[in-house]
């Protein structure tokens, strides 16, 4: 088995993650090497993919970047909760109806008419919101409380990962849906289920570096108990000489999206603690990680007051004492970040 050190395994983590000093040219070729954004509305200091997207591409990134390449270039597309490649849609296409729940799947036999005349609408009419499909359901979903009331909303999703149904912009913060003819290649390729499988599982640890599963080599990590898995490009270049740089990442970034990953290599402990009541945070609302080379070092508490044009920062949580040298790395992407959002500092 491959041995590798806690350094040798952050840093393959990092650079899998276009996170060391490289810079990478546009918003597609970051999601292309990320395979995937996730998409939230939080936006505490940014929305979540600005953040990624700012952090990889840096003070030059601006929103409508990435509204360019996902309804204009096409290069990008939104599936379920994800910013994707548009270069991967037939391979999610063919995994994400497997990978529905059976009650998904009676559900929507259950309401085949209405599934057609949301098909039969858009074909008509055009592009919609939710709130412009009118809702023919037969069956209700049956829903906990979160989809009350939401059965175009929830027939649409499932219409996404089916591919019956695509995503084609937003309109404000409201998903657009079209056919996929009118979103998708024309000479879309959907291959079998296992063809696919394997080659996302392969695009998934080349993102991710290292990972507890994956098809790549098997290997151990110092310090760490159990097995990972390495990819091999990214095996190869282990030895190769590192540049870091200082970064804040989003909550929802794909460095930490993995708790005890990011615990397991990175001594790096966090918990999203939004959802806490503000008496019981001990990092704050949504508090950012902060990563200086190859290490998680801190969190950062702060909340964009776009009213009053500044960026409030809080705190700055330092996991272990900060060097000088590192905290003024730190301070110098505080006054980066604040300008990128055009907006003044006030500490406190």
């Amino acid at each position: 088995m491959i041995r590798l050190d806690r350094e040798q395994a952050r840093r393959i983590a990092v650079r899998a993650q276009l996170l060391d000093a490289r810079r990478s040219g546009s918003v597609a070729e970051v999601v292309d090497e990320l395979t995937l954004l996730q998409v939230d509305p939080t936006a505490a200091v940014a929305p979540s993919v600005d953040l990624v997207l700012w952090s990889r591409l840096g003070d030059g990134y601006e929103h409508s970047d990435l509204t360019f390449a996902l309804e204009s270039e096409r290069s990008l597309v939104e599936l379920s909760s994800y910013v994707r490649a548009m270069d991967d849609i037939g391979l999610l296409l063919a995994v994400a109806p497997h990978d529905l729940h059976p009650t998904i799947h009676e559900w929507l036999a259950a309401n085949q008419l209405f599934r057609s005349d949301v098909l039969g609408l858009l074909d008509a009419e055009g592009p919609r919101t939710a709130a412009e499909i009118p809702d023919t359901c037969e069956v209700p979903w049956a829903s906990s409380g979160w989809n009350n009331d939401k059965n175009v909303n929830r027939l649409l999703e499932v219409l996404t990962l089916m591919g019956d149904v695509a995503i084609t912009g937003r309109r404000g913060k409201l998903r657009v849906y079209d056919l996929p003819e009118r979103v998708y290649p024309g000479d879309l390729d959907v291959p079998s289920y296992d063809d696919a499988r394997a080659a996302l599982d392969r695009r998934e640890l080349a993102a991710l570096g290292i990972a507890r599963s994956g098809p790549g080599e098997e290997a151990s990590v110092e310090g760490c108990d159990g097995a990972w898995h390495v990819d091999p490009d990214a095996l190869a270049a282990a030895d190769a000489a590192f540049a870091g740089r200082c970064a804040f990442l989003s909550p929802f970034d794909r460095l930490v999206h993995d708790r005890e990953r990011a615990l397991d290599l990175f001594d790096f402990e966090y918990v999203l603690e939004m959802y806490k009541p503000a008496a019981s945070r001990r990092w704050g609302y949504f508090a950012l990680p902060v990563l200086h080379g190859d290490r998680l070092i801190g969190k950062l508490d702060a909340k964009a007051d776009r009213k009053a044009g500044v960026l409030r920062v809080h705190a700055l949580h330092e996991d272990v004492p900060w060097e000088p040298e590192v905290g003024d790395a730190v301070e110098a992407e505080l006054v980066t970040l604040a300008d990128w959002l055009g907006m003044g500092l006030v500490r406190g």
